[in-house]
């Protein structure tokens, strides 16, 4: 197998660290690395459609929420780990281009709730699907049982990150 990014750094640091120490590096360097190649994959796939991928994060907390299901900005920064001004700018771009609605909250009279229209639905949808494809190819070079056994590795790295998610998408 040729050498990769990962290789070549690693061997840069054999000259000033033990290679046993920085030998955890084999995995958190390939998968930082992969992580920036998806994430700017997503953005050119996303930016086709207008969007970005925290302005899709958003369409799909609300479309994970169903019609009949507004959200407050608050529960959805909470949700997608945003500040309080993260979220307001993605929803002041979302509703600008006609892809969430903002409305006053029947229970809070501060309060605004936040629903998808079908125009962010039928954005998302597009967007999603166009990404599905390009992720699909991501995989490729890698046989179905190659990223069976990949998905069920990094499913036991992740779980043991975050022992308490629950399985819940935000």
């Amino acid at each position: 197998m040729a050498q990769d990014w990962t290789d070549t750094l690693l061997e840069q640091w054999s000259g000033v660290r033990p290679r046993q120490e920085m030998e955890p590096y084999q995995v958190t360097a390939r998968i930082s690395r992969i992580g920036q190649h998806i994430a700017r994959r997503q953005e050119e796939t996303f930016s086709r459609f207008g969007l970005n991928r925290g302005e899709v994060g958003v369409l799909a907390a609300l479309r994970f929420a169903g019609p009949r299901q507004p959200l407050t900005p608050t529960r959805l920064f909470k949700g997608l780990m945003l500040s309080s001004a993260g979220i307001t700018s993605r929803l002041d771009r979302l509703e600008r281009r006609g892809y969430v609605r903002r409305k006053p909250d029947p229970t809070d009279r501060r309060g605004v709730l936040v629903e998808l229209t079908a125009e962010g639905r039928a954005v998302l949808d597009q967007a999603v699907g166009a990404n599905a494809a390009g992720e699909k190819g991501l995989l490729d070079n890698l046989t179905k049982q190659e990223q069976k056994a990949l998905a069920g590795l990094l499913k036991k790295l992740l779980a043991g990150l975050e022992p308490d998610s629950g399985g819940g998408a935000a």
